[in-house]
């Protein structure tokens, strides 16, 4: 299982469209080539580092990597610890998300 902190925006049209393509804040899939996820371990801290200052709530997606038809890999994200994150190389489709939490800020 791999998460991904989701603006509530992103995720509705993601409903409709059948597919999320969204990298991370402020960023599309075509314009990071990826899609930014998290560990289990990881999300928490990828909420307060990046999100702190988000006012509204966040949707994280819970993705089982299995029912992906884009590949994930793991790759380095932060070169002074080496700690490795993974990247989803194409859209999540919404089939693959089998569960969403609701996170209410504050986000730190």
């Amino acid at each position: 299982m791999i998460y991904h902190l989701a603006e509530q925006a992103h995720w509705q049209q993601a409903l409709r469209d059948g597919t999320y393509a969204q990298s991370t804040r402020g960023r599309t899939l075509a314009e990071e080539g990826f899609i930014h996820a998290s560990s289990a371990e990881q999300w928490p801290v990828v909420r307060s580092r990046f999100y702190a200052d988000v006012a509204e709530p966040l949707v994280l997606l819970h993705i089982d990597e299995s029912r992906l038809g884009s590949p994930v890999v793991h790759e380095v994200g932060d070169p002074a610890t080496g700690e490795t994150f993974p990247h989803v190389y194409g859209p999540v489709e919404v089939g693959a998300v089998v569960g969403t939490t609701v996170l209410a800020p504050p986000h730190r």
